[in-house]
């Protein structure tokens, strides 16, 4: 069985729906990221960069949002990069083979010009401190005059705030209703056992895997884009323990 355009959408649809658990204010998490590269970004065709760019969620609201921009994603995820390919591939959206952590992701881009944006959400928080120091200091080196990085992830600081910051993200869900039948484990269960998602299953196994034991803290994030060189950095948006950070070149 392979896989059609039709049901790679399905699957995306129930991820975005698994990762409302996570996150009750995802879209406006994507909002506001679109928002921030629409203020900052003078040009109306920006190229932007999306760091993990998974299964596309956030490159396909960026390109609805701004009909002129153009988006090279790059992750290491064979699966999840594939479900983007087929449902979202385009002249507008290209996805790259690649890992954050080493040093040859950016060459792997093969960008025409510099990047206007780097954007990222829920990713970066799978790499240890060292190897996001050195992401965020490439990004400020390659970025195009007046450019701006924005990060949207789960950043935390100390044990008692993000305990509370947990709490109150738990108290959002059930407040909103996001509370969903089907989790990260579940999803990732019926991925597996789809007859149409084998060869990208087969793919992905054995080789993947996410190993955080130095996980940087916000305080972390905001000054390694400093120590990059971006002029300005900071948290515009949060609730609970969902954030978006920015640097600003």
């Amino acid at each position: 069985m392979s896989l059609t355009r039709e049901r790679a959408l399905y699957w995306l649809e129930r991820w975005d729906h698994q990762q409302e658990h996570y996150m009750p204010d995802r879209e406006e998490r994507f909002a506001v990221i679109a928002d921030v590269v629409m203020e900052r970004v003078a040009r109306p065709d920006p190229l932007v960069v999306d760091l993990g760019i998974g299964p596309g969620s956030l490159a396909v609201r960026l390109l609805e949002r701004i009909p002129g921009a153009r988006v090279v994603g790059i992750d290491a995820d064979p699966l999840l990069r594939g479900l983007a390919d087929r449902a979202y591939g385009s002249d507008r959206l290209r996805t790259v083979a690649g890992d954050l952590r080493e040093p040859g992701w950016f060459a792997a881009l093969g960008l025409e010009r510099a990047p206007d944006a780097f954007v990222s959400t829920t990713a970066l928080h799978w790499m240890n401190r060292e190897p996001l120091r050195a992401l965020l200091a490439r990004c400020r080196a390659e970025i195009a005059p007046g450019g701006v990085f924005v990060n949207g992830d789960h950043l935390y600081e100390s044990p008692q705030l993000d305990a509370l910051t947990r709490a109150l993200t738990a108290r959002r869900r059930q407040r909103v209703g996001s509370d969903r039948p089907e989790d990260w484990e579940a999803w990732w269960r019926a991925v597996d056992a789809a007859p149409e998602l084998a060869e990208l299953v087969e793919r992905r196994a054995g080789g993947f895997a996410h190993t955080v034991e130095d996980r940087a803290t916000v305080h972390d994030h905001l000054a390694f884009l400093r120590e990059a060189g971006f002029a300005e950095a900071g948290t515009v948006w949060q609730v609970g323990d969902d954030r978006v950070v920015v640097g600003l070149s």
